[in-house]
């Protein structure tokens, strides 16, 4: 893509129908349809082993599923032609930083090896994905040195510097202690209110999920149960949902964006 493509687009619109897949027999994405609008923060929440990371798999065209579409701008992402046309980034749950390198060169090396942008303009790309996301400063240090928020945030950052279209997050939240969820959460905020990037969120963090979505699904057994604004998915009645929400107390309400 020219440089002039990378800076002019935003959010896309997603939508998924009647999705299926099975493993060894048994159905672990069953007939799942929704979608997503451009810009849209949308969260995928569940117990563990409900669908949720293999659902995410399947968006972004690692998995092939059984039966159904996934179609991106109306087009079928499972065809690699058409998803070559978009710029589609995944946040790996573990942050999936290569240790014998930099944070700036894991941060930039996409764009290094598929030169899509000459080396000269790479520094600059790398270090304004950074400063995005609070991370100035870090990039000579190699991942072992950060800690776990630092390496979420600068995964965020690697999927930065394309300027995407479709973010895709996979627990980003997960094994962190609460302030640093918190202050990875803001950051996922910032970056929709800033960009207006498609987000696609996978969680069982229910005070991320609350904190920063503009609809939640909630899925159970590979079935999408409840879709709703975060308010109406708190209201609703259905008995397991109000146990997973309250077990431990009442989650957050949604609350306006922090100032940018």
């Amino acid at each position: 893509m020219t440089a002039a493509v990378l800076e002019s687009m935003n959010g896309v619109r997603l939508e998924v129908s009647g999705l299926r897949r099975s493993f060894g027999g048994r159905p672990v994405i069953r007939d799942v349809s929704f979608q997503v609008d451009p810009g849209e923060v949308f969260v995928l929440m569940g117990p563990s082993g409900s669908g949720k990371s293999v659902l995410l798999k399947h968006l972004i065209g690692l998995e092939e599923p059984d039966g159904g579409e996934i179609r991106i701008e109306n087009r079928s992402i499972q065809n690699p032609a058409v998803r070559s046309q978009y710029r589609l980034a995944m946040v790996f749950q573990s942050g999936a930083l290569l240790s014998s390198l930099t944070v700036a060169q894991n941060v930039g090396l996409y764009l290094r090896e598929h030169r899509i942008r000459p080396a000269k303009e790479i520094e600059p790309i790398v270090r304004r994905s950074l400063a995005l996301v609070g991370l100035q400063g870090v990039e000579d240090q190699y991942p072992a040195e950060l800690s776990g928020g630092m390496i979420k945030r600068a995964a965020i950052a690697r999927a930065l510097v394309i300027n995407p279209q479709l973010i895709l997050y996979d627990e980003p939240t997960s094994e962190l202690d609460p302030l640093t969820a918190a202050k990875v959460g803001d950051e996922m905020e910032k970056l929709n209110h800033r960009s207006g990037v498609t987000s696609i969120v996978v969680t069982h963090d229910r005070e991320l999920a609350f904190r920063i979505a503009d609809r939640i699904a909630f899925i159970q057994e590979g079935r999408i149960l409840r879709i709703g604004a975060p308010e109406e998915i708190r209201d609703d009645p259905y008995p397991f949902l109000q146990k997973f929400l309250f077990a431990g107390g009442n989650p957050p309400r949604k609350s306006a964006p922090n100032s940018l």
